[in-house]
């Protein structure tokens, strides 16, 4: 657990600023890939779909459910991770990778006003308008390529080398976040104006996931000795 990426990064920034190691080290952070790998081994899940940042979770869940099938049962399926050769590690408002822990967040479901504001924090360089920009080092230009076709990406490089403002950078990518961004956004507020309608998808999906990790759970209970006497 020492090891893990996350925890690692906030006691680096504690020692930088001169802080215990733990400082404001919650439990939530330190044990969230055992929580993830409750989540990945109770359905026995086989290819995991995740981010680049998130292969060493994977790989904590494969090492917990190997050591229990060779201390206990051949119970567990050990997962894999699965990453897609074309989806990048955003970058967040600062230039580092984009996070919660960094609080460097676009966050999806912000209100228009608040989505401009957030947008116009994305640290860029001091060049002028008119001087060439390097769309590859660029936040603005990477949110955008997420965004983007693959025709308003080759255009907006060409603004880039032309030298476009990063104000009005800033402007088309507000625009073209929020006009992507505009009917979820809607329905996002519908949805969480209805708690009720909130809490029976969650009751529905509990069932579900019920149905499916019980049945492995009673292995996994008998595998350890902790099953049941009768």
């Amino acid at each position: 657990m020492n090891r893990a990426h996350a925890y690692k990064a906030a006691v680096q920034a504690n020692e930088e600023a001169g802080e215990d190691p733990d400082f404001g080290v919650t439990m939530g952070l330190f044990s969230y890939p055992v929580l993830m790998a409750a989540d990945i081994l109770m359905f026995n899940a086989q290819k995991i779909p995740v981010g680049r940042d998130q292969i060493q979770h994977v790989e904590m869940a494969r090492d917990i459910a190997q050591r229990f099938n060779h201390n206990f049962a051949e119970i567990f399926t050990l997962p894999e991770a699965v990453i897609a050769d074309d989806v990048a590690v955003l970058q967040g408002l600062d230039g580092r990778k984009m996070s919660k822990s960094y609080n460097n967040t676009i966050p999806l479901f912000l209100t228009e006003k608040q989505l401009r504001k957030s947008i116009n924090k994305i640290k860029t360089n001091l060049l002028e308008p008119g001087e060439p920009k390097d769309a590859d080092g660029s936040t603005v230009f990477q949110i955008w390529s997420a965004f983007a076709s693959a025709q308003e990406t080759t255009r907006m490089r060409g603004e880039f080398e032309n030298g476009i403002a990063w104000g009005e950078a800033k402007k088309q990518l507000f625009e073209l976040i929020n006009a992507e961004l505009a009917a979820a956004r809607d329905r996002y507020s519908r949805i969480m104006d209805d708690p009720a309608y909130i809490e029976s998808v969650l009751q529905h999906g509990a069932e579900r996931a019920r149905e499916h990790s019980g049945p492995l759970m009673q292995k996994v209970r008998a595998a350890v000795g902790i099953g049941s006497l009768t």
